[in-house]
């Protein structure tokens, strides 16, 4: 799922599974359908 959060002045859409903030919504739930909650790959 995915939650909208009021951050700096803008509008973020977060995974509720692993807590990634993205700033577009399509972006938001395309990663959601692809999540396996586990920490972001880009920290790897």
């Amino acid at each position: 799922m995915v939650s909208t959060v009021e951050r700096d002045g803008g509008t973020w859409y977060q995974c509720d599974e692993c807590g990634l903030l993205l700033d577009d919504e399509r972006d938001a739930k395309a990663h959601e359908e692809n999540c396996d909650a586990e920490d972001p790959s880009y920290l790897q």
